[in-house]
């Protein structure tokens, strides 16, 4: 896999049709679009200030670090949209109605626990939702397998029906792999589950956890070395690290980031960053 910068901004790179190559942008924060086999994904996407709106005037406001790198609706060629779980930064109900209804196509995917959630904030019907729970796998769109694993925000949580709350997807397409974990944090039998996807890459949330937040509700998720381990002993040979950068009491130190970027050989591990691109030449 290679990085390389964005010959064009991201807007217009999202309104094109995708290409046959596997390529990956960020969106900040958890987001991420994926392209490849003609096919696009979109994972967790945050491009409002629902947040900032929701908290404002409260002790812990919610505004932006960066803009919203591309508009909802600016997204075409959607094939599917991911959700992992229903906080407002991954199920955002300023962001998926109007990607959704640009993409009249698009099926939304989201964890089982959170259907209710998912229709009220998408404002789709029924019959374009496909909710998951960990362990299970489809094929919603041919090209395209979805396999839903377990993740810990920093608890594994289930409802009343016994679905988790808080989801990863492993997403095979175009010959590759890529696991995006969701939010998450190391629990016991985390690594087999993650060796037996045989990911490409994987997309962890580096922003860390603490006291603090934890007594202002706010969970955390993989430390910088925790999200390093994990991909190593998961046998996956490239990490994302994400989910850092938006808002400034809920993300990773720069020296974090900056240490693992360069110290890692083994996985080879990015940053997340606007305004390039991850892609493999060939399948």
């Amino acid at each position: 896999m290679i990085e390389h910068p964005l010959s064009r901004p991201l807007p217009q790179v999202l309104a094109a049709p995708p290409g046959a190559l596997l390529r990956l942008y960020w969106l900040g924060q958890a987001g991420f679009v994926v392209d490849g086999g003609g096919r696009r994904v979109v994972i967790d996407p945050y491009l409002s200030d629902s947040l900032a709106q929701k908290y404002r005037g409260t002790t812990i406001a919610h505004e932006r670090m960066m803009p919203a790198p591309v508009a909802p609706e600016g997204i075409a060629h959607v094939d599917l949209v991911l959700t992992t779980h229903a906080h407002t930064d991954h199920m955002d109900p300023g962001t998926l109605p109007a990607l959704l209804t640009a993409n009249p196509a698009a099926l939304m995917i989201a964890p089982r626990a959170a259907g209710e959630a998912a229709l009220a904030r998408s404002g789709v019907a029924a019959d374009r939702l496909r909710l998951m729970d960990a362990g299970e796998t489809m094929t919603p769109r041919p090209g395209l397998t979805i396999t839903a694993t377990a993740a810990a925000h920093e608890t594994r949580e289930r409802n009343a029906a016994g679905n988790h709350r808080f989801v990863g997807y492993a997403l095979t397409m175009a010959g590759r792999c890529i696991f995006h974990s969701g939010d998450t944090i190391p629990f016991d039998g985390q690594t087999a589950e993650v060796a037996a996807l045989k990911a490409d890459l994987a997309l962890f949330p580096v922003n860390g956890r603490d006291m603090v937040r934890k007594a202002n509700g706010i969970p955390g998720n993989f430390t910088a070395d925790e999200a390093v381990a994990l991909a190593r002993a998961a046998a996956i040979p490239a990490m994302i690290a994400h989910h850092h950068g938006l808002f400034a009491f809920n993300t990773a130190t720069p020296q974090d980031l900056v240490r693992i970027g360069t110290a890692s050989h083994e996985p080879q591990v990015w940053i997340a960053k606007l305004g390039t691109c991850w892609m493999w030449p060939s399948p």
